[in-house]
């Protein structure tokens, strides 16, 4: 579960949404490389805590992350055979609608959001796969898919990484 310092968006709850933090623990975290990969992302701070992630993969676990390009992209470097996954909305318009129904956002935010989208998108090259976010269950299945490819080829191996929401 990642850590942030921004502030919960109605209906959000600390320890199940997020690890809501201060700035000061989350820098303090930071400083001692105790996340797997971590951002400022609009003024706030996001990031994976390292311990949880090294402590599954070291089970034989999966490891599913929920994360914006460049965190996602971090975190390939940092964990070998990571399996990368880009999940994408439908259409621009989708992608608006979605982000105006999870409330939380001023409407600046939100353009800023889809302002970045396309530069985002042009990303997705550089991901293992490329998922179309038109039905949450379908695009569930479709990275259920993916992990279950990635074990048949390597059963051995745990794929550690990609999007834990479609």
């Amino acid at each position: 579960m990642s850590a942030t310092t921004r502030a919960p968006r109605p209906g959000e709850v600390d320890g199940r949404d997020y690890h809501f933090v201060s700035r000061d623990e989350f820098e303090r975290l930071r400083d001692s490389r105790g996340f797997v990969e971590w951002f400022e992302v609009y003024g706030d701070l996001y990031g994976t805590p390292r311990a949880p992630v090294e402590e599954r993969l070291a089970h034989g676990g999966d490891v599913v992350l929920e994360l914006d390009v460049q965190g996602a992209l971090a975190v390939r470097e940092a964990l070998a055979g990571a399996v990368l996954v880009f999940v994408k909305p439908p259409s621009r318009d989708a992608q608006h609608r979605r982000l105006l129904e999870r409330g939380g956002d001023d409407t600046a935010e939100i353009e800023r959001r889809l302002a970045e989208a396309d530069a985002e998108e042009a990303l997705a090259v550089r991901f293992d796969a490329v998922i179309v976010n038109d039905d949450l269950d379908t695009a569930v299945g479709e990275v259920a898919a993916i992990l279950d490819d990635c074990r048949a080829r390597d059963p051995g191996a745990s794929p550690p990484t990609g999007p834990e929401h479609a």
